[in-house]
């Protein structure tokens, strides 16, 4: 049986087609904007032998199952981030132990007041779709 490359496969346009658009979809996927709850806070945290945490200088616990998540909002260990200071956006479980975290980009980090405490949280406005708390 004959064999050969079909050749509308293999076509240096439907290449240059596929090159095009690869590339025009690169720039949107670094641009992801990251959607935070509005009970979520702001705090430094400094990662110990896990589950052991100081969150703003006190020491803390993660809670069982907790979620860790990168700049690149990828899962991260909490062991491979051992001793290191980062600020981070997180939220609190029922018990008070830390349930999720955000770590978070220079970006989100310098441009956008976030509240600190929870009656911070009770008193200024979030504004979901912007991503965005405003004091009163």
């Amino acid at each position: 049986m004959y064999r050969c490359a079909h050749p509308e496969y293999s076509s240096p346009l439907a290449v240059a087609f596929a090159l095009a658009a690869t590339l025009w979809c690169l720039p949107g996927a670094a641009q992801v904007q990251r959607n935070f709850p509005p009970t979520a806070l702001r705090g430094e945290l400094v990662v110990g032998t896990p589950p052991l945490v100081r969150l703003n200088g006190e020491p803390s616990q993660l809670a069982p199952g907790a979620r860790i998540r990168g700049q690149n909002n990828m899962l991260q260990m909490s062991g491979s981030l051992e001793g290191n200071k980062l600020l981070v956006n997180y939220t609190l479980d029922m018990s008070g132990q830390i349930r999720d975290v955000w770590i978070l980009t220079p970006e989100e980090g310098s441009k956008r007041p976030w509240p600190k405490t929870m009656l911070d949280a009770q008193t200024w406005l979030f504004d979901f779709g912007a991503q965005t708390w405003t004091k009163p």
